[in-house]
């Protein structure tokens, strides 16, 4: 049986060639679209980091003590660290103030993909799935913060055997919403102490200046607040693996026991991790696990899966490309669906490569 002839490598080269034009081109074009459609939606989040901020500026109370459900317009749930950090953007006149946000969003997410450790093609083409994919699209409409977590998380990524780094990269992330936390316990289990007393002294700071500014009473207020909105299975719009199950007709008893289920199997995949993997293998299912351990799952979370996606696609399993893409399927269990499949790949492909990340002294990636 004769076999088939092998790709011409002028014809490879040649789309290698185009790849940085359409990586540039083609995200650019959808959120154009996207935002030209949305109409009043465009900065639906952003308007509740805002208000947030001007209740700061206020003294005002920083949370609504009636909000009882996550999702609903102008309801902040962040940490009041990341209300002050909001300050300079809501202090601009409207629409400036949101499309400078935005503006520092879309440049979060550039920034992140030429971070990231690797080859370059592989950033190229992490630009263009992941700049074209439902998660950064639609977050970037609502003004979400993924992008700022996305450039955090590759911080780490990319320097985590410098502790300055690391440590503020956490830091960074804990304080603009909690799940990145998670790291810290990542980096208590590999050693890194220096990273995690540089980044829980930031947290502290951060913490005290807030505290200063808002009062001690705000950080009661933040707890009671998570406390009554933190369903993992009835609070709608919900795409955790439990709320996907009640929302098709599970039972909440039998909804929860599959969220447990969930939260189980990531708790596992993740200690082995920590325990066993390679450091970029651990890093990046610390990454998505800090998602999928959260009792609010929103869609627009999976665009922390470009950290593992990026981490396969250098080791050349190029159908990884197509999970971010999958996020556009209309089927809720999508999201949770790729983003076990992001927590558990990495585990699965580390046996026959290496570390990518940068090390002290060391030119760190390779490049073309």
């Amino acid at each position: 049986m004769p076999e088939a002839p092998a790709t011409p490598p002028a014809l490879l080269l040649a789309l290698r060639r185009l790849l940085p034009a359409f990586a540039i081109a083609a995200p650019a074009l959808v959120v154009a679209a996207v935002l030209a459609a949305a109409g009043d939606t465009v900065g639906y989040d952003y308007r509740a980091y805002a208000a947030a901020a001007n209740r700061v500026l206020a003294a005002k109370p920083l949370y609504d003590p009636a909000v009882d459900v996550a999702g609903g317009f102008a309801v902040y749930l962040y940490p009041p660290p990341f209300a002050l950090a909001v300050v300079p953007f809501a202090v601009l006149p409207e629409p400036l103030g949101m499309w400078a946000w935005l503006a520092l969003l879309a440049g979060s997410f550039v920034v992140a993909c030429g971070l990231m450790p690797g080859r370059s093609t592989v950033r190229w083409l992490v630009l263009l799935v992941g700049g074209t994919s439902f998660p950064f699209v639609y977050g970037l409409k609502l003004g979400q913060v993924g992008p700022l977590l996305l450039l955090f998380a590759v911080v780490g990524w990319r320097w985590m055997d410098r502790p300055m780094a690391l440590g503020l990269s956490v830091a960074a992330g804990t304080i603009t919403k909690v799940q990145p936390a998670l790291l810290f316990g990542w980096a208590l289990v590999a050693r890194r102490w220096r990273a995690v007393v540089i980044g829980l002294l930031a947290c502290v700071v951060a913490a005290v200046v807030a505290t200063l500014v808002t009062g001690f009473a705000t950080w009661g207020d933040y707890l009671a607040l998570l406390g009554r909105v933190s369903s993992p299975v009835t609070t709608p719009k919900n795409v955790t693996p439990g709320a996907v199950a009640y929302r098709t007709g599970a039972s909440v008893e039998v909804a929860m026991a599959i969220q447990v289920a969930s939260m189980a199997a990531t708790l596992a995949v993740a200690a082995w991790a920590w325990l066993r993997a390679q450091a970029d293998t651990s890093y990046a299912v610390t990454v998505v696990a800090a998602q999928l351990l959260s009792p609010l799952l929103w869609e627009h979370y999976a665009i922390l899966l470009l950290v593992p996606v990026a981490l396969l696609l250098e080791r050349r399993h190029w159908w990884a490309a197509l999970l971010p893409l999958a996020c556009w399927l209309p089927v809720p269990a999508v999201v949770p669906a790729v983003l076990l499949a992001s927590l558990v790949a990495p585990v699965l492909s580390q046996a026959s490569s290496r570390p990518i990340y940068s090390v002290p002294g060391a030119a760190g990636t390779a490049s073309g």
